[in-house]
């Protein structure tokens, strides 16, 4: 078991997270069980009264865990200079067999928890409150998976052993790799990047049809297809190196910690897609979704047009 002073910091809080969850859950199935908001009881009053400590202890983790998110990245780049043969976070992820399934639970929690933002902010909107057992049943099954992400990192920090050689990004992402990433370089960059501007453009016409559930479901396989295409090809210009397909080297000053931006977008981007499938609000939600997914779609193309027009070639 690997135990840095970043690593204790990290479980400490999962700790402390756990604990308010726990609260936050017990509540949760109180309010989603009982919630009757035309009820004088004073057993309801008691619920819109517990309903406000719910919320408060949900707002407190997501928001912890935003920079949390951005810590763990941080932590494991550091923990690369210590595993032999890693040389970025990817080498770290790959240590254990956990450290990939945390990674995309941790991504799939920040959206639940974002999501539940964003439903809390819409249901106090309104007098009636017609959120709240949405909301609260949302947190109930998002517990689960967040004490699962609490495990499984325990389990990958405990499973690092410092003196094991490790895979470094070169060889984790090659389509020579006996991995279950390597899968993904039998896609031809043709079909590749059809999917990629293909998916973008349905996001485009789903926005003028107003379609909210297409449109949530275009942006949702925007996330895994754009991933696909930034490891694949557009990762390729940014590090102008055909053979390095690594994910999170460009989170490096080495490049100017661009990956941040792209990663932010894309996020972003998506969420407000993803959101407008159970908040039927405003036009606001559609609008920043196709903004920023069209301000990352030509992000990312930009690196390939800046590199042509400097080398005259493609990669």
């Amino acid at each position: 078991m690997i135990l840095t002073p970043e690593v204790l910091a990290i479980l400490i809080l999962n700790i402390i997270f756990t604990i308010f969850a726990i609260i936050a859950f017990v509540l949760s199935v109180k309010i989603y069980l009982k919630w009757d908001i035309n009820s004088t009881s004073n057993a309801q009053y008691q619920l819109e009264k517990q309903s406000v400590l719910a919320a408060t202890i949900i707002k407190y983790i997501f928001v912890v865990k935003i920079p949390l998110f951005l810590f763990f990245i941080f932590t494991l780049d550091k923990i690369s200079n210590v595993l032999t043969g890693a040389m970025c976070v990817a080498g770290v992820v790959d240590a254990t067999e956990y450290g990939t399934y945390l990674i995309i639970l941790k991504i799939i929690n920040l959206y639940l928890f974002a999501s539940w933002l964003k439903l809390h902010a819409e249901d106090m909107k309104d007098k009636n409150q017609p959120y709240t057992k949405l909301k609260f049943g949302l947190f109930i099954v998002t517990f689960f998976l967040f004490i699962t992400e609490v495990v499984l990192e325990g389990f990958m920090f405990a499973n690092i052993e410092i003196d094991k050689m490790v895979s470094c990004c070169g060889s984790i992402y090659s389509s020579s790799a006996n991995s279950a990433i390597s899968a993904i370089f039998s896609i031809t960059t043709t079909s590749l990047l059809a999917l990629f501007y293909g998916n973008y453009l349905l996001i485009a016409l789903f926005y003028y049809l107003k379609n909210r559930y297409l449109f949530a479901l275009s942006n949702i396989s925007f996330v895994v297809v754009a991933i696909v295409a930034l490891i694949l090809f557009f990762g390729t210009y940014i590090y102008e190196l055909p053979s390095h397909h690594c994910p999170f080297c460009f989170l490096q000053a080495d490049y100017y910690y661009v990956g941040y931006l792209i990663y932010g977008m894309l996020f972003t981007g998506t969420f407000y897609g993803f959101v407008v499938g159970f908040v039927n609000g405003s036009d606001i939600n559609y609008k920043i979704s196709l903004l920023i997914n069209s301000f990352y779609a030509i992000l990312v193309t930009l690196f390939v047009v800046i590199y042509y027009m400097k080398n005259g070639v493609w990669l």
